[in-house]
Formats: structure tokens, C-alpha cells, sequence
């Protein structure tokens, strides 16, 4: 079987990663950045709004794949969407939430109001016209199913490889502390950190540190910057420094409002950290609630404050934790696994029968 991949940017270093590992299934893969192949309105640069579909017609031609993988629906996969070759979405997020919360902050323009509503467009003929969608929880499978009870759906993990995340030393941090690796780009999962300030105030002697970026930071940033235990990192350079940052802190918090699959939250584990997460959408599913860290519900901080003491004054059951993390995402979680229900997915469908 041949299989293209589109892939967005963000995406690309596990996405060939993916592809690596199908190849051992003698699944012969292309990967191409998507944009590179196919673009138009909307666009950040307005000279692509204008642009043909030469460049994926030709990758068609050329490569002639039996299945077509994409990770978003864009350009790309519009353009998928129109040929007589199997489109297959690896759904990411909740798409259709993204859209409604998008709608009621950064898009509420007149101009932004066109964009936003032709990103949903695009987004309706795509997954109406693929063979298979694949959210990436099983959370947001049932998500899927409500929206499209007559399209194929299975859920397919995020994948990873235990061997790239290693004890890697370099970064120096104030101890003890606690690890906040995640973007500010969504406003409902964003404002979850919005429950700091409390921490913050309890525990003086935790430095919080918190890595990522995106257009709420500021939002939420100049209220914890208040406190002389926050700090912020900013991006980190990907995937050296996040290994960096991992292996110093000592335990990490996914404080978020809205997930679907966290990769950071599988990363941490597998670097034997004990973890704290909120309780939404798909991240109870990447994790054991009272055995690789802990849940806490939306909105507690007194919950999340338990729970960090529990931690953090107890470090033979954080060690604990840690190692049975790292058990859970290489059993569950590796690339093997991961490819092996891709495929079975395909077979159980007949999509790429040759």
C-alpha cells in the first residue's frame, strides 16, 4: 500500500515518525508539509490565496498513493476530498468547539467572520467526503459519532517512541517545583491556569514554571507574574529543551480546560515525572488516576493544592508514580501499537485494498 501524508507544520516530527513505522509494515510513505501542495483562501499570505492546485495534482500523479492521511482539514485535504482516492482525517481537537470559541474571541470581525466560517466550510466537505475519520480519544470518538452517525469512525492515539524521551541535564531550575508545559492558542483550555494564583499563594517555598506561548498568554500571564515563585519560559525549542525542562522539574501539571490528547502529558510520564491533570475531554484516557498521578476536577484549586502536597512531601510515592508512567505510555502508547490499529483500522473498513 502507498500512503501520503499532509501534515501541518506543527505536526511533521511525529507524523515521520508514523510514517517510519509503517514502513516496517512494508507500507510504502511520502510525507509532504501540506501547505507546500495546496493552498488558497483563507491564507496568512494573500499572494496563495490565488493558488492552483497544480502542485497537488502533480504529487498525485507522481507518487500515486492508495490512501490519503492528513492531520487537518485545509487546502490539502480539500483538495483530497475532490479526487477518487481514500481520504482518511487524523482528527486532533474538537473541531467543532474550536470553531464556536474561536467565533467568540479572536474572530469576531467582520473580515475574520468570512475566514472563520470558510475554515468551517472546509472543514464539513472534508470530513463529509472522507472514508474514515480518526479522532485521536475516545472521548472525542463519541464527539465524532454524534456529528457523522454514517461515517466510519475509530479512535487513533497519539504515537510515540519511549527511546527519544531520555534524562537529558541542562536546564537549572529552583526546587521543588512544578512543570506547566502547554500552549495559550485556546482560550477555554488557557484560562485554567487562572486557578494558580491561589497555589501560588499557599505554597511560597514551589517555584511554578511554565513553558509555552500562544495569543492568550497575556491574559493570563500578568496575573501570575504577581508572584515571585511563577515564571515563565516561554516556547522551548522542541524536542531538546522540552527534554531538558522534563528531566528537572519535579512534577508536572497539565492545568487545562479543554483536551483531547495531551502528548506533553504522555512525554512526562515516560520521563518518570508523576503527573497532575485536569479532569476533560480525552486526557483521563492517557493516564492512571491514582497510580501514574492524579486528576483533579475543573476549576479546584483546593483539589489541585491536595494533591500537589501529596507530591511534593512524599517523593517515594511521587518515584512511584513516576515508573509506573512510564510503564503506561510504553504499553500503550508506542509507535508499534499505534500503526498496527491504523492499519487494522484500514483492513476493517477495505480502505488502500489493492
Amino acid at each position: 500500500m502507498k500512503l501520503l501524508i499532509g501534515a501541518s507544520s506543527s505536526k511533521m516530527f511525529h507524523l515521520k515518525e508514523f510514517a517510519k513505522n509503517l514502513e516496517k509494515s512494508n507500507v510504502e510513505t511520502k510525507i509532504v508539509f501540506d501547505s507546500d501542495f495546496a493552498d488558497g483562501f483563507p491564507s496568512r499570505k494573500i499572494k496563495n490565496w490565488f493558488s492552483s492546485n497544480k502542485k497537488f495534482k502533480k504529487l498525485i500523479n507522481e507518487f500515486q498513493p492508495d490512501v490519503i492521511f492528513v492531520d487537518r482539514t485545509r487546502h490539502f485535504a480539500l483538495e483530497a476530498s475532490k479526487i477518487d482516492i481514500p481520504l482518511v482525517i487524523h482528527l486532533r481537537g474538537d473541531h467543532w468547539t474550536e470553531l464556536i470559541m474561536a467565533r467568540e474571541t479572536l474572530y469576531k470581525s467582520a473580515g475574520k467572520k468570512v475566514v472563520i466560517n470558510k475554515w468551517d466550510e472546509m472543514g464539513e466537505i472534508c470530513f463529509n467526503n472522507s472514508e474514515l475519520i480518526l479522532p485521536i480519544c475516545n472521548h472525542l470518538s463519541e464527539v465524532t459519532k454524534k456529528r457523522y452517525s454514517e461515517k466510519a469512525v475509530e479512535t487513533m492515539y497519539q504515537g510515540i517512541s519511549p527511546e527519544n524521551w531520555f534524562q537529558k541535564n541542562g536546564m537549572e531550575l529552583k526546587h521543588p517545583c512544578v512543570g506547566i508545559l502547554q500552549s495559550a492558542t485556546i482560550w477555554e483550555k488557557t484560562k485554567e491556569l487562572l486557578i494558580l494564583p491561589k497555589i501560588l499563594e499557599k505554597m511560597p517555598n514551589v517555584h511554578f514554571y511554565w513553558a509555552g506561548d500562544g495569543v492568550y498568554k497575556d491574559k493570563v500571564l500578568p496575573l501570575l507574574e504577581k508572584y515571585e515563585n511563577f515564571h515563565w519560559l516561554g516556547s522551548l525549542e522542541y524536542p531538546n529543551k522540552v527534554r531538558e525542562f522534563l528531566t528537572e522539574i519535579d512534577v508536572y501539571a497539565l492545568i487545562s480546560g479543554i483536551d483531547m490528547s495531551p502528548l506533553t502529558l504522555q512525554e512526562a510520564q515516560l520521563m518518570e515525572k508523576p503527573v497532575i491533570a485536569t479532569n476533560v475531554g480525552g486526557i483521563p484516557e492517557l493516564m492512571e488516576d491514582g497510580e501514574t498521578g492524579f486528576l483533579i476536577e475543573k476549576n479546584n484549586s483546593d483539589e489541585l493544592f491536595e494533591k500537589l502536597s501529596t507530591l511534593l512531601n512524599n517523593l517515594e510515592k511521587a518515584n512511584e508514580m513516576g515508573k509506573k508512567g512510564k510503564e503506561f505510555v510504553k504499553n500503550n502508547f508506542n509507535w508499534d501499537k499505534i500503526c498496527n490499529d491504523f492499519l487494522n483500522h484500514l483492513k476493517k473498513h477495505s480502505i488502500g485494498d489493492n
